[in-house]
């Protein structure tokens, strides 16, 4: 059972890589380190929610719209 989660667990933080890396890669040599944080915890709700967007793409369903007042 403990390997199983760790396997879990351990997707779920590839997962999480793989979505981060365009940010990273994209600003890598350009911005200062500053910014790039800035643009990693921009990214960062995202990137935990890549499961959600997973599913959503292999079902064919699209995220609600949320209503802006």
């Amino acid at each position: 059972m403990r390997l199983l989660i760790a396997l879990i667990v351990i997707v779920y933080l590839i997962g999480v890589g793989v979505v981060l890396a365009p940010t990273v890669e994209g600003k890598w040599n350009t911005a200062t380190a500053a910014e790039l944080t800035a643009s990693i915890w921009q990214a960062l709700p995202n990137a935990f929610a890549w499961p959600v967007a997973a599913y959503r793409s292999i079902t064919g369903k699209e995220t609600p719209q949320t209503k802006s007042d």
